[in-house]
């Protein structure tokens, strides 16, 4: 991969890529991979089927780029992909999802307090069992916001809901998960 790619705008590289520049492609996957398995993986809760989805986005993503026109950003694009595969997924499951098994880096505790660092991995399970146990909407909503620091007016076009919807999904994921963490202030 030349330097110029590397350094190229991601409208640039989608268009390369839609006229079948692979290396072109090859930079976008790279650039986006690790925040489209993060979120697969807030969703999913298992990294295998993280992995999958995010490999079979990238996959539909290649075969689609002649349809991508540009209306929103390349990433907004890849986030609807990963966001509606996950979706999809999950409605075929029953069960809720235990999303305390995704492995998560482990944050270095300063303070070197072993209860400390129990309490706090505690609390990180009870948060992944409350997010497990929103509805899948309310959960997409909720970890593109939080987690990956979307606006409301993207999270609408990767979901392909209003703004409202998002507000409202929002507000109702946020009581949920200040109610099951109660405990835990």
């Amino acid at each position: 991969m030349g330097s110029d790619l590397d350094e190229a705008d991601d409208r640039v590289l989608a268009v390369r890529a839609s006229e079948a520049d692979e290396d072109a492609f090859e930079v976008l996957v790279h650039r986006h991979t690790a925040r489209l398995l993060a979120l697969a993986c807030h969703m999913l809760g298992s990294l295998p089927d993280a992995e999958e989805v995010v490999q079979d986005a990238f996959a539909s993503a290649w075969r689609r780029l002649p349809e991508f026109r540009g209306d929103a950003a390349f990433h907004t694009w890849m986030y609807r992909i990963v966001t509606n595969r996950c979706l999809n997924l999950l409605r075929g499951r029953t069960p809720s999802l235990p999303l305390d098994s995704v492995a998560e880096p482990s944050a270095h505790d300063a303070t070197g307090e072993p209860e400390r660092s129990a309490e706090n991995a505690a609390a990180a399970a009870a948060l992944s069992r409350a997010l497990g146990d929103l509805p899948a909407g309310q959960r997409a909503c909720w970890i593109l916001r939080e987690l990956h620091e979307l606006h409301y007016e993207e999270i609408a076009q990767v979901l392909g809901v209003s703004e409202q919807t998002v507000r409202g999904r929002l507000f109702r994921a946020r009581r949920t998960l200040t109610k099951e963490m109660a405990p835990w202030r």
